[in-house]
């Protein structure tokens, strides 16, 4: 892909996205040589699903861990799951990732919030994703992500659904870096996303993609009756 001019397109944006190593630079975008990285969200404790793993569940005869670790895999971004422990079941299915430990994963998103950002490298900017969002595709993330590398300005990315309505993933640059350590409890990244109001931007994904989580065995059968087959 050639970059536009400047006269015809201040941050031209591809497609697709890729790794910061082969992406072309358009002239002008604040945000383009900042590294990314993606921290997906599974370590926890699947309370709600009547004692089965929401995240070891099938879609297709895979695993929805597998699934949402390889479509964040494919973006060719580095990818940082955390996990309520190195043995825990979930690790088989985090293939091509960096595991992270999350001891506290009891404490809800916040902790792994913390644990996750903490490791990965300061310099990098971080998409947030919980693993359990089946229509997250790694399309989706890299628009995303693009949106971020393409924008005259460094700001916060934020996924919606078709018609606006805010969702996941959400991108923080590295200035976030201190308020996504100071997470607390179950509430995630509000906080973060509340102090940075002005400068968050919104990417519409297809349908209820952004929106859709599976964290119920109601919820689950309802996807699954409904999905067609090897979408």
């Amino acid at each position: 892909m050639t970059p536009k001019s400047k006269s015809s397109a201040r941050c031209a944006r591809p497609s697709v996205c890729a790794p910061r190593s082969s992406t072309p630079t358009a002239p002008g975008c604040a945000a383009d040589m900042i590294p990314v990285a993606i921290l997906l969200l599974a370590a926890g404790a699947s309370s709600r699903m009547k004692g089965r793993d929401k995240l070891l569940e099938e879609i297709d005869g895979t695993p929805l861990q597998a699934r949402q670790c390889a479509r964040a895999v494919a973006t060719g971004f580095p990818v940082y799951v955390t996990l309520p422990a190195r043995d825990h079941p979930r690790a088989a299915y985090a293939t091509g990732t960096s595991i992270v430990e999350v001891p506290e994963a009891a404490e809800g998103m916040g902790a792994s919030l913390r644990t996750g950002v903490s490791a990965i490298p300061e310099d990098h900017a971080i998409l947030v994703l919980p693993a359990d969002m089946p229509d997250i595709s790694d399309v989706d993330i890299s628009q995303v992500i693009s949106a971020f590398q393409f924008d005259p300005e460094v700001s916060l990315q934020q996924a919606t659904s078709a018609n606006g309505t805010p969702g996941h993933p959400v991108l923080f640059p590295p200035d976030c870096r201190a308020g996504l350590l100071a997470s607390q409890g179950d509430t995630g990244a509000r906080h973060v996303l509340k102090a940075n109001a002005h400068r968050v931007k919104h990417v519409a994904l297809p349908g209820n993609a952004a929106l859709t989580d599976l964290d119920t065995p109601e919820a689950w059968a309802d996807y699954l009756a409904k999905r067609t087959p090897g979408g």
